[in-house]
C-alpha cells in the first residue's frame, strides 16, 4: 500500500480518484489546494503526489515547484484540464519544472492506475 497526496480544487474529482486509488489498495489524503497540500506533507510522508494545475490559493504548477525543491524524490503527475487554453500548455510546462508523469483531464481509469503503478514500481 502506497501513501498517496491527491490535490484538486474540485471535491467530485477528489472523490473519484480517491476512490479509484482506493480501490487499488492505496492510503489516499485529500488536499483542495498547493497550500493545503503543504500542510498535509508536514504531518505525514507520501509515496506519490496527484496535483491538479488550475486552483485558487496555490495552483499545482507552484506546488510542482516547491515539492521538487523540498522532496525531490516523490514521484508527481500532473493532471489538467486546460482551463481557457487547453491541457497541453499547461501539462508540458508540469513535465519541465518537475513531474513525472501528466494525464489529461477527463482520463480513463486504466490510464490512472497504469500511471500511479509505473511510477511507484
Amino acid at each position: 500500500m502506497s501513501a498517496i497526496l491527491l490535490i484538486d480544487d474540485d471535491p467530485a474529482v477528489r472523490q473519484v480518484m480517491s476512490d479509484m486509488l482506493r480501490l487499488e489498495g492505496h492510503d489516499v489524503t485529500l488536499a483542495e489546494n498547493g497550500k493545503v497540500a503543504a500542510e498535509c506533507v508536514k504531518a505525514a510522508r507520501f509515496d506519490l503526489v496527484i496535483t491538479d494545475l488550475i486552483m485558487p490559493e496555490k495552483e499545482g504548477l507552484e506546488t510542482i515547484a516547491e515539492f521538487r525543491r523540498n522532496f525531490a524524490e516523490i514521484p508527481i503527475i500532473a493532471i489538467s484540464g486546460g482551463g481557457r487554453l487547453g491541457p497541453n500548455d499547461y501539462l508540458e510546462t508540469a513535465r519541465f519544472i518537475g513531474a513525472n508523469a501528466t494525464l489529461a483531464k477527463p482520463f480513463a481509469r486504466t490510464e490512472l492506475i497504469n500511471t500511479v503503478e509505473s511510477l511507484l514500481a
